[in-house]
């Protein structure tokens, strides 16, 4: 027994020895691998194993005012080929199967193989079933090919709704119109390159370990943008567009509805449009967002604010008397009417209701240019409201030292003057807000991916333009527009509606004049009138099925966008509207005789000498007179000598000296 054990414990202590010596000369080579050559043997290995992958968060959410989500992204897989894995055996059912896959024609697979190297894309941005189809296909048939790559996916829920304002993205996750673009900087998706060890075939090692990091970001970048509009509210508006284009056949349309009591743009629209999901299908002319890259003339809605301006300044009472022979001659100009009728004695109240141009003419003469020019730019127009909006214009105003008479008179009508859709509803929010003018809105807040307030816009008051006063006059005024005047069609049953509506031939591009047939018609107003809650703009470009004047086409698409929206806001109907009167239902206005002051059918002519053009204007008014004005000034001399007897609504050409 004891001879055995000791044969035992001896051959354990030679196997002991040569596990001992098999260590040293492992753990030797071991670090003579690790110490002396390791670095060498680590960038080998790196070399083979190693490849530089993107990893990327999905872009920032777009939500309107009540959270509803406009646009939203997901991390989809892009399917890409290494062409020098596929086998030649492969290379024909592999194209098959991926053309089945990703309804691609099979040539574009074989070109895209045959282009060789070790990576060319196949598809970006595959959907669910296609990501879920390529990934059931390379574990049934073992392509070795295949590499499938995280990358931000866009979608937008709603299709067309608000496109213009929204916009869409580019392939490399890149904001090309909308708040896509002008918030790109902060929506945008963080990318980071890393470099990703991989096995034999290509696969990243511990992948499943670091995918959840991807899609969990809390840095600077995906922040989330919460719009002012409102879902419903854009989709009245839109409902109203469609239903216009149908009816008016124009080349455009645009609308917007805005809050004057906090400049919240709560709808924009534009037709034609597009579906952000497939914005390439679309042409490229409705990418732009109309509201703000629109320049054109305004016509009679301009005249609200030069009714502004001459209220404030005292140059006009809504009372004063008229007289209005249905043209006005300045310089080389003649400026008539719309419907080329004169309507005789008026008072400032019913030049506004029935938006006569021969009045406003004069009026515009009585407070000059560079008055004009700073009420102008007092209201916004001139320059661009800075909205966050891509594209932006600025309008166009003359310099008051450029301006000639006809340029002030035209300026007075809403000609000589270009404006945005957006300026114009700012200019009409600060009428409904009591005279003063707010900063539009069309971004409430913006949040940071952890949840916390990056950016937040509220009531920002930029400046008063006219007293409270002489707001509460204009209101009146307009509400008589729609109550009795030219924008009848904007009525609302038990609302009270104020507004203007105008139309305005179109500038040629290619020239110096007008074109001929084509004319812009558009509504610009605000409800309820006791307490503005809502303003809204229609603007109707090159309506072609006959109606071309604002109060027959722009007006009733406001009043139904009024009508849907006052509603679904709950905005209680007016206690003490404007009872309509029968006779005035036809939004044609009506000519008013003209008055004979003179025995014998005669008037007398006033003398004018040393007169301004306010007061020779005044004068003549006063007897029934209508004026032709030339040069500026003061009144040197007149066609009719003083005290001479002439038909009541002639005109006298009075020729004016600085």
């Amino acid at each position: 027994m004891t001879r055995q054990q000791a044969k035992v414990q001896k051959r354990i202590a030679f196997l002991f020895n040569i596990m001992l010596v098999c260590f040293l000369i492992l753990a030797g080579r071991y670090g003579y691998l690790q110490l002396v050559q390791g670095d060498e043997l680590r960038q080998l290995a790196m070399v083979d194993a190693a490849e530089h992958r993107s990893k990327q968060s999905p872009r920032g959410k777009i939500l309107d005012r009540n959270g509803r989500e406009l646009a939203i992204s997901r991390m989809a897989k892009t399917l890409a080929i290494n062409p020098s894995k596929v086998k030649p055996e492969e290379k024909e059912e592999l194209i098959a199967d991926l053309s089945a896959v990703l309804n691609i024609k099979p040539e574009e697979i074989r070109e895209d193989i045959d282009v060789g190297g070790s990576f060319v894309y196949v598809k970006r941005r595959l959907e669910v079933d296609e990501e879920n189809a390529i990934k059931e296909l390379q574990k049934e048939k073992k392509y070795e090919c295949f590499d499938l790559q995280d990358e931000v996916k866009r979608y937008y829920p709603n299709d067309t709704l608000a496109a213009s304002v929204i916009g869409f993205i580019g392939t490399d996750d890149k904001g090309l119109a909308g708040i896509e673009q002008s918030a790109d900087a902060l929506v945008r998706g963080d990318e980071e390159n890393d470099k990703v060890v991989t096995d034999p075939k290509g696969r990243p090692i511990f992948e499943s370990l670091f995918s959840d990091a991807m899609h969990h970001y809390s840095g600077e970048k995906c922040k989330t943008v919460t719009l002012t509009i409102d879902s419903n509210i854009q989709f009245i508006v839109e409902q109203a567009l469609d239903k216009a284009m149908i009816e008016n056949k124009p080349k455009n349309i645009t609308a917007i509805v805005m809050d004057p009591r906090n400049g919240d743009v709560l709808a924009m629209a534009s037709r034609p449009t597009f579906n952000p999901n497939k914005f390439w299908e679309a042409n490229p002319e409705v990418w732009s967002n109309r509201a703000v890259s629109f320049n054109y003339e305004p016509g009679s809605t301009f005249k609200a604010m030069v009714a502004a301006c001459a209220l404030q300044e005292g140059v006009v009472s809504p009372n004063q008397s008229f007289y209005d022979t249905g043209h006005i001659d300045v310089s080389d100009k003649r400026i008539q009417n719309w419907n080329g009728e004169g309507f005789g004695n008026v008072t400032f109240t019913d030049i506004v209701k029935n938006s006569i141009n021969t009045c406003f003419a004069q009026i515009g003469l009585w407070i000059g240019g560079e008055k004009l020019t700073e009420y102008a730019k007092k209201f916004g127009f001139g320059e661009p409201t800075n909205i966050q909006l891509p594209g932006e214009e600025s309008g166009m105003l003359f310099k008051p030292e450029d301006m000639l008479n006809s340029d002030v008179a035209t300026m007075a009508i809403g000609h000589s003057i270009a404006v945005t859709p957006l300026q114009l509803i700012t200019a009409m929010s600060a009428i409904a807000n009591d005279g003063v003018l707010l900063k539009p809105h069309i971004i409430k807040q913006i949040t940071n991916a952890d949840g916390s307030i990056y950016q937040e816009n509220g009531r920002e008051e930029v400046r008063r333009v006219i007293d409270s006063a002489t707001d509460k006059t204009l209101m009146g005024l307009l509400e008589q527009v729609v109550a009795t005047g030219g924008g009848a069609k904007a009525q609302v049953k038990g609302y009270r509606v104020a507004g203007k509506t105008g139309t305005a031939q179109k500038i040629n591009p290619n020239t110096s004049g007008y074109m001929e047939g084509h004319y812009i018609a558009s509504f610009c107003g605000f409800a309820p009138v006791e307490n503005p809650e809502i303003v809204v703009l229609v603007v109707i470009d090159d309506p072609t099925a006959g109606q071309i004047y604002g109060g027959q086409i722009a007006a009733p698409v406001a009043g139904d966008i009024f009508a849907q929206v006052l509603r679904f806001l709950h905005i209680n109907p007016s206690s003490d509207t404007i009872e309509d009167n029968p006779k005035d239902k036809d939004t044609k206005p009506k000519s008013v005789p003209k008055a004979a002051q003179a025995p014998a059918g005669k008037v007398l002519v006033p003398d004018l000498s040393g007169k301004s053009i306010r007061e020779a204007s005044q004068a003549l008014s006063e007897v029934g007179l209508g004026i032709d004005v030339e040069g500026s000034g003061f009144a040197n001399s007149q066609s009719v000598p003083a005290q001479s007897a002439v038909d009541p609504g002639s005109s006298i050409t009075v020729h004016f000296k600085p």
